[in-house]
C-alpha cells in the first residue's frame, strides 16, 4: 500500500512537471540547458513529453517497471542542466537558482522513490 501511494505521488509529480514544459516556464527551462543546446525549446518539449509518458507508464501495471527505469534515466540525463543552472546562477521564474547540493538531494530522493516504489517491488 505505501509503495502504491509513493508511486501515485510520483505519477502526479511527473504529470505536473511534464505539463509545465508547455507553459511560459518553458523559456526558463530552456535557459537551464547547457551549451550547445541552451535555449532550444525542442529539448524542453521532448523532456516534457517523456515526463508525461513516464508518469502514465507508472500507472499501468504492465509497463510500470520500464517506465520507472526510463524516468530514472531521464532524471540522470537532466541533472547536468540542474548543475549548469546552479553553477551559472540561471534564474527560474525570477528567483535565484537552487543550490547544487539541494538539487542533487532532490534528484536522489526521486531516484530512490522510483526505485523503492516500482523497480524493487516484486512483480505481481
Amino acid at each position: 500500500m505505501t509503495r502504491d501511494v509513493i508511486r501515485y505521488g510520483l505519477v502526479a509529480l511527473f504529470l505536473f512537471t511534464g505539463a509545465t514544459h508547455f507553459t511560459s516556464m518553458k523559456h526558463d527551462f530552456a535557459a537551464m540547458i547547457p551549451p550547445p543546446f541552451t535555449g532550444q525549446l525542442w529539448v524542453i518539449y521532448l523532456t516534457g513529453v517523456l515526463e508525461i509518458a513516464g508518469a502514465i507508464g507508472l500507472a499501468i501495471p504492465r509497463v510500470r517497471w520500464q517506465a520507472a527505469i526510463c524516468l530514472m534515466l531521464l532524471l540522470l540525463a537532466l541533472f547536468p542542466a540542474n548543475a549548469y543552472a546552479a553553477v551559472n546562477a540561471i534564474q527560474f521564474r525570477g528567483s535565484p537558482p537552487i543550490d547544487i547540493w539541494l538539487r542533487g538531494l532532490v534528484q536522489l530522493m526521486l531516484l530512490a522513490a522510483l526505485w523503492w516504489s516500482t523497480v524493487a517491488r516484486k512483480p505481481g
